[in-house]
């Protein structure tokens, strides 16, 4: 019997409390990098320590959603979001109070798996609250939290430190924390199926911890000079996996279910959902470093110019979300990535006197593609699994985004600051912003190269004609 035969709930309260819970956490994700020059003034840090902000927070969040999948299947839906909701007040409070760079970074990581745990049972919850015809659309508004709160981010840390300090951000989404955690003690609902005797596998969770925790911080250093470390960090990593892979495999009831990979749906609609992720983060680095270092710009300056995009994506992915019921995710994922390439082109063509307006254009163009790929992938991803692999699936989807996000950024920081150095030392360009600009061209050519992948990869998808979903088990 479904859940919703079962229980009687407000489907439209629980939806609510969950997208403003998961707003105001992923707005985090973004919502420093226009504060991270004043944050490296304050501390005396430099850019490369400074990133550890966002890195961390990423880093965080891939290794806590493997777990996640285990504590969506033990506790109940009401005890999870005043979990998760608890964790992400006290590290706001302790980052607005911060009085030092690690006191600061610790913050980030508490706000971080509150963050994550709030990700990860939204959508197990959504899928099971709505039914298969219009998970789309439902879909759609998580679209709309995750790529449109990052987004807006920027723009929103440039108006408040226009008149205050960074730390105004944090007092900033404190209140709003708090109100969702008030909802959730009132009116959120049970709906997730609990098994109380189910027992943690420490060993998973180490093996767990280990492997996407040192394959994450591998990646996040290989752009500091750090080959030797990056790549013996990634190796033990992937040894972690491996062995967590095996384990589960012999396992009827393992802590993480790799066995979702067994969908070849599901396969590609992770590869392209990943891709879309390493293309949102490419301009939310790049272009706040263009704007500003380049142009002269302030902070809230560099923010407005990428509004259009933030509001936008709010549009395109709840349409997105209703196109995905009626059609399936191919012919969504096959004309996002070819926006994205195409919008792609002029970023690496730009120079230091682009017009300002076509690199706003040009993003929002950007933008759109993303979001006609990322929520409607997922949702094809998890439709093609059977209900009880459905929090296993998206533990999966949200972790291998968050390493794909990590990856991306730090690729992207690494081809931009060895193309932009490379230039100075060859005497190609003087140092300054000629440099800089070519550094910048090159680290969307790989963007590009991404897209051209994420392309192939959703033009070979099944057609379904929005008859996406497979019985469940």
């Amino acid at each position: 019997m479904s859940v919703q035969g079962r229980l009687t709930f407000n489907r439209t309260l629980i939806a609510f409390i969950f997208l403003i819970g998961t707003f105001v956490t992923i707005l985090n994700q973004t919502v420093l990098f226009t504060a991270l020059p004043e944050i490296m003034v304050d501390f005396g840090i430099s850019a490369g320590t400074g990133q550890w902000l966002t890195t961390a927070y990423l880093m965080a969040n891939g290794i806590l959603l493997p777990v996640t999948a285990f504590f969506i299947g033990k506790y109940t839906t009401r005890q999870l979001m005043i979990a998760a909701m608890s964790l992400f007040i006290i590290g706001t409070t302790i980052a607005a109070v911060s009085p030092n760079f690690t006191l600061l970074l610790i913050a980030r990581i508490i706000q971080a798996c509150g963050a994550s745990i709030t990700m990860l049972l939204m959508q197990t919850v959504f899928f099971i609250i709505f039914p298969k015809e219009k998970r789309g659309a439902a879909m759609g508004l998580v679209g709309f939290v995750v790529a449109f709160a990052p987004a807006i981010g920027p723009t929103l840390s440039g108006l408040i430190m226009n008149q205050f300090s960074w730390r105004y951000i944090f007092f900033m989404v404190l209140p709003v924390a708090i109100m969702v955690l008030i909802l959730t003690l009132i009116y959120m609902k049970n709906v997730t199926e609990v098994n109380k005797r189910q027992k943690m596998d420490i060993p998973s969770v180490l093996l767990s911890t280990v492997g996407f925790g040192a394959l994450l911080y591998g990646i996040s250093i290989a752009g500091s000079g750090r080959a030797l470390s990056a790549t013996l960090w990634c190796i033990v990593g992937a040894a972690g996996l491996t062995l967590l892979i095996l384990k589960g495999l012999r396992s009827e009831k393992p802590m993480l279910e790799f066995r979702v990979f067994k969908s070849y749906a599901f396969v590609l609609s992770t590869i392209a959902v990943v891709i879309s992720f390493i293309c949102l983060m490419a301009p939310q680095t790049m272009l706040p470093i263009y704007i500003q270092n380049i142009r002269g710009m302030t902070a809230l300056e560099s923010g407005l110019i990428l509004l259009p995009g933030a509001i936008v994506n709010g549009v395109v992915s709840m349409v997105a979300g209703k196109i995905y019921d009626r059609i399936g995710g191919k012919f969504l994922g096959v004309i996002g990535y070819i926006l994205i390439a195409a919008s792609v082109i002029p970023f690496i063509l730009m120079n230091a006197e682009t017009a300002l307006w076509m690199v706003g254009l040009f993003y929002a163009l950007m933008i759109v593609g993303i979001s006609m790929i990322m929520m409607p992938m997922t949702t094809e991803g998890l439709n093609a699994l059977p209900d009880h692999l459905i929090s296993h699936g998206t533990a999966m989807l949200n972790t291998f985004r968050q390493i794909g996000g990590s990856m991306g950024t730090a690729l992207l920081i690494a081809i931009y600051t060895e193309v932009s150095s490379h230039a100075v030392e060859s005497g190609r360009f003087s140092e300054g912003a000629q440099s800089q600009v070519y550094g910048i061209n090159y680290a969307f050519v790989g963007v590009i190269i991404f897209a051209i992948v994420g392309l192939v990869g959703s033009s070979l998808l099944k057609s379904r004609k929005g008859k996406v979903a497979l019985s469940s088990k």
